[in-house]
């Protein structure tokens, strides 16, 4: 095999699987939308499995932008999770140790009434 040979083997093996990606990118967003019901779905996918390339065209261009608005919800969503997982569980101080640290200092004259009040005050913004 000559070199452009292999070039265009690589260029077609790539643009395989860039197809594949944008079906599996349809199939669970078909999935992931909770506004089709199922009979809109099933007939999404018979078109997808008999004419995959025209079929995946069509979804692009009609429902694209709300793929993308159905995706950024899911990070956000995924996103949201993760943050209330690691404040959970990275053992930083919560509020309630913030205060109870803050009063100790109070109590033992480190710092003023005012000073515990902004502790105080910030512990329980955050």
């Amino acid at each position: 095999m000559d070199l452009w040979s292999w070039i265009a083997w690589f260029f077609w093996v790539f643009v395989f699987v860039a197809y594949l990606m944008v079906l599996f990118s349809i199939l669970t967003d078909i999935f992931r939308d909770h506004t089709l019901n199922g009979w809109l779905k099933a007939v999404w996918i018979i078109f997808l499995v008999f004419v995959p390339f025209l079929t995946a065209l069509v979804y692009l261009i009609a429902r694209g932008s709300s793929m993308q608005e159905r995706s950024m919800a899911q990070a956000r969503q995924l996103r949201q999770h993760q943050d209330e997982y690691i404040r959970e569980t990275a053992g930083a101080p919560s509020a309630v140790d913030d205060i109870a640290k803050a009063k100790a200092l109070l109590d033992q004259g480190t710092i003023s009434q005012a000073e515990f009040d902004a502790l105080k005050a910030r512990a329980l913004a955050v």
